[in-house]
């Protein structure tokens, strides 16, 4: 990992902070839009989600949460959709209910309070999804960067209750991760002699609020295998051979540990793709995509 660690796993659509609805052009014509619902009874900007789903549609759709990337503290819901448009697209296109959720960031709140917001989102999804026409049973999580390490956090994290990481008790499961680029280990980040991680300025830093080398506690509190066991659900993760903020180590350490656990996964490294951008929404990864989205969500 490089210097350019500082500002991320960061570099998401800029486009985000420009209008109030920036991503409406990418969705089919006839899309049904919930906007800025508030998840967690208070009124908290960082508290609010957006709802898609198909035209006409009917109940029970199988649900897909999106969890932006921005190095923990900067973007929102709207993020990292205008470089994945064509896969923002084929969701709604191919009868998939689409939630997009706002986190605290780092710079007000220090983990764990991104795990607990993406738990809380997802159990007010839970609660609600006869009103929004979702299957509660069936939910997967995207995620992007640091919203890939979330993601990644929240499936693997999902049957092993860890009180630290609700504000309430959660009733539903994660049926599939979809992890792009997202830190798995910040303990072997640490240890990784081209890191930028052990300073106090870096985004792992800040988001534990302590250098991984100071409190690897905390560092494997919130690393995603630290919870992996052979009851997980199934992974894709998908990462640049050139990424040059999350060495693409981070992604393969993540699939030989599913993989030494007999969880189904597969893992895909994009030749010459950088942290992120328009190269990870090719037709050969959309298409393994939806191959785990109909084999675990339908």
């Amino acid at each position: 990992m490089r210097s350019t660690l500082i500002c991320v796993l960061l570099c998401v659509n800029v486009l985000c902070f420009a209008q109030s609805f920036p991503v409406k052009n990418i969705f089919p014509e006839g899309t049904v839009f919930y906007q800025n619902i508030p998840y967690a009874n208070d009124t908290l900007q960082k508290h609010l989600l957006d709802i898609y789903l198909p035209p006409n549609a009917k109940k029970n759709l199988p649900l897909i949460v999106w969890i932006h990337g921005g190095a923990w503290m900067l973007n929102d819901k709207y993020a990292d959709m205008s470089y994945m448009k064509n896969t923002v697209k084929s969701f709604i296109d191919s009868g998939y209910a689409l939630a997009s959720i706002n986190y605290r960031y780092s710079t007000d709140s220090v983990f764990p309070a991104q795990i607990k917001d993406c738990n809380k989102a997802i159990e007010f999804l839970y609660q609600h999804a006869s009103k929004y026409n979702i299957d509660k049973n069936k939910i997967a999580v995207i995620g992007f960067s640091a919203g890939g390490h979330l993601a990644s956090l929240l499936a693997l994290s999902n049957n092993n209750n860890v009180k630290q990481f609700y504000t309430t008790p959660v009733h539903f499961k994660i049926k599939l991760a979809l992890d792009f680029y997202g830190p798995s280990d910040f303990i072997m980040l640490a240890n990784n002699p081209d890191t930028a991680v052990n300073n106090l300025r870096n985004p792992v830093s800040l988001l534990l609020g302590a250098m991984p080398v100071d409190r690897p506690d905390i560092a494997k509190l919130a690393s995603p295998v630290t919870y992996i066991d052979k009851n997980d659900p199934p992974f894709l993760i998908v990462q640049g051979e050139k990424d040059e903020s999350v060495p693409n180590t981070q992604s393969k350490i993540l699939h030989a540990w599913l993989t030494l656990n007999n969880v189904k996964n597969d893992l895909i490294i994009v030749p010459g793709a950088p942290h992120y951008g328009p190269m990870f929404d090719a037709d050969y990864i959309r298409q393994k995509i939806f191959e785990y989205l109909n084999s675990y969500l339908r």
